[in-house]
């Protein structure tokens, strides 16, 4: 049975690191000691859910976590440091700290490593993410012990709701792009400030021009689309703006 470790501190154990080809030990220590740290777990590196959801949404929220005083979001899975690694870079998560916990030491004194033999897995982290304050477990969210892989209560949104229900979250941006393009360029300054980040989707790269039309009934860029919405082009942004 999965037990919640609240008000415990956290297990003090050494992750051997691979940073820029040399070896890093990192400690609990440093990782937690007077800081406030999101610790999200998950079952393995590039699989399903954790990587087109779990994973994302905390990257996507991080700036909201920052404004909450969250220094740092941890994902941790039993996995070497050089998968680790290769998931990062895959991912494109600059706000997330990849956490290798190759040996389960760490997942195993939480009392959170199961056995996904079943699946080829081996020894596996279950699913979970906790708050952790200057190294003592505030709150936990363990997905139920139900068979499969559950992702019910360890989602950013929960962690989010918890610690601060009321948080203003941005609108979600993205625009289409083509490089030298003026209006390209127009439309990002004015992203910027008023405060918005964006994703960037260049056209000939990650969007052909048959999808651009699909998207937006045009084929000129840049074409901003904001929480879902087509807005238009930098002058339509403008207006969507006044």
């Amino acid at each position: 049975m999965l037990v919640s470790k609240e008000q415990q501190s956290v297990p003090q154990v050494s992750f051997p690191t691979r940073v820029n080809d040399d070896w890093k030990t990192v400690t609990s220590e440093q990782l937690f000691a007077g800081k406030k740290v999101i610790l999200f777990a998950l079952p393995g590196a590039f699989t399903p859910t954790c990587s087109s959801t779990h994973l994302p949404r905390y990257n996507e929220l991080a700036d909201v976590f920052k404004a909450q005083g969250v220094d740092d979001i941890i994902c941790l899975s039993v996995n070497d440091t050089f998968v680790m690694n290769a998931w990062a870079a895959d991912q494109d998560a600059d706000n997330i700290t990849f956490l290798p916990d190759g040996n389960g030491e760490f997942s195993e004194k939480m009392g959170m490593l199961v056995d996904k033999e079943n699946l080829g897995f081996g020894k596996r982290s279950w699913r979970y993410s906790m708050l952790v304050n200057d190294g003592v477990i505030e709150k936990m969210f363990i997905e139920p012990e139900v068979e499969g892989d559950p992702f019910e209560v360890s989602d950013a949104d929960t962690m989010l709701a918890y610690l601060a229900p009321d948080a203003v979250q941005k609108e979600q941006v993205s625009l289409i792009t083509k490089p030298n393009c003026p209006f390209c360029t127009k439309a990002k300054a004015l992203l910027t400030e008023k405060g918005f980040k964006y994703e960037e989707l260049t056209l000939g790269e990650e969007v052909s021009i048959s999808s651009l039309r699909a998207l937006s009934g045009r084929d000129t860029v840049p074409q901003v689309f904001i929480d879902g919405k087509h807005i238009g082009g930098s002058d339509d942004l403008a207006a969507h703006f006044a």
